[in-house]
């Protein structure tokens, strides 16, 4: 028995029939238009609308609405209307110039466009500029910062110092080694005010200066263990002091590989002679520029951020106390930090970033 009543019969004409089925089976055709086409394809089978709709699983008002449609103005009556709104006003080519200008261009005496220069520049609304940056994704705001090591033996060290983090020696310890100078005791001339609800903490822009500390700083890579010790200078002579302090720590029996930067007080010949009567000390140095190698400089980053950045001491002891409570606190519970990229993927990616660099035009 036949659902719902029998409307006017469509009659297709051979084009209009072709059309219809490579719209109805083509992968790539919109879904909707797929959809409009096999609702009309079964009203000129004969079919009635509760047939189609139950078949296809819509509803009687989709397909009497589609019937009308194709009824009053064939093939076009499928397609979608005009959306409402105002027409488009900005053409490609003023996007096009846009891009161009953000990208190849810098405003007079200034380093970067704001929204509001290259509205001026463009002719267009501040709006409509945020709008397509927000669309090819650009910030000319933002900058990153890089550095390439120019060091001949670039490879060879990455290889040396990663292999380390993902396959250290046996019976050895791996210590990435280094020192955070010249950390200042900064005290607010004015207290600090607490935060409070809708409220960020605040503090005084402007500081009294009580004098700076180095921090030596010895990460065991495997357990993430900070051994540490604070001195008033940044010299050879602290160094080898900061080696005694590793040498007098740490088991007698293990092999100790330092990772440490080319500072030039690593390398002096009293730090040599030094080496040299304790041969259980194996030095591996990174890469000029690379001490983003280092891993120890992870964590003196989460230091500033989480105890420096926002402190306010009274004088270098109250500093050193402060850095030591840290510390202590760190090493309560340790964890390493997780070396995971091979030597490999980042030589492949500094390759990458040298191409970009000598395709750039600069």
């Amino acid at each position: 028995m036949p659902i719902g009543r029998p409307t006017a019969a469509i009659e297709l004409s051979e084009q209009e029939r072709e059309i219809l089925e490579q719209w109805a089976r083509r992968p790539k055709t919109a879904q909707a238009t797929a959809l409009r086409a096999r609702i009309v394809l079964g009203c000129a089978a004969g079919e009635y609308n509760g047939e189609i709709a139950k078949r296809l699983q819509v509803s009687l008002p989709t397909v009497g609405k589609w019937r009308s449609r194709f009824a009053k103005q064939r093939l076009q009556g499928l397609l979608d209307e005009p959306r409402p709104g105002a027409p488009r006003r900005i053409t490609d080519a003023a996007v096009e110039a846009v891009l161009a200008r953000t990208l190849e261009q810098s405003p007079r005496a200034a380093t970067h466009w704001s929204t509001r220069s290259m509205a001026r520049a463009s002719g267009m609304s501040q709006s409509a500029v945020s709008r397509i940056w927000r669309a090819f994704a650009l910030q000319p705001h933002r900058s990153q910062g890089f550095k390439l090591s120019r060091d001949p033996l670039f490879i060879d060290k990455v290889r040396d110092i990663v292999g380390l983090y993902m396959a250290p020696p046996e019976r050895a310890l791996v210590l990435s080694v280094d020192e955070k100078s010249q950390i200042q005791a900064l005290e607010r001339s004015q207290p600090l005010l607490p935060m409070r609800p809708g409220q960020a903490e605040r503090r005084a822009h402007d500081y009294r200066r009580h004098g700076t500390t180095t921090l030596f700083a010895a990460l065991d890579v495997a357990s993430g263990f900070v051994l540490g010790d604070c001195h008033g200078r940044h010299r050879a002579k602290e160094f080898r002091r900061f080696l005694d302090l590793i040498d007098a720590t740490t088991p007698a029996n293990l092999e100790l590989h330092l990772i440490l930067d080319n500072y030039a007080t690593h390398k002096t010949p009293a730090v040599k002679r030094w080496l040299a009567q304790h041969p259980r000390f194996h030095l591996h140095f990174t890469p000029t520029g690379g001490s983003w190698l280092n891993l120890v400089e992870t964590w003196f980053s989460t230091l500033t951020n989480q105890r420096l950045r926002r402190g306010s001491f009274r004088g270098v002891r109250e500093l050193v106390a402060a850095i030591r409570e840290y510390l202590d606190e760190h090493n309560r519970s340790p964890r390493p930090f997780v070396w995971t990229k091979s030597a490999d993927e980042i030589l492949e990616k500094v390759g990458r970033f040298c191409q970009r660099i000598s395709d750039s035009g600069h």
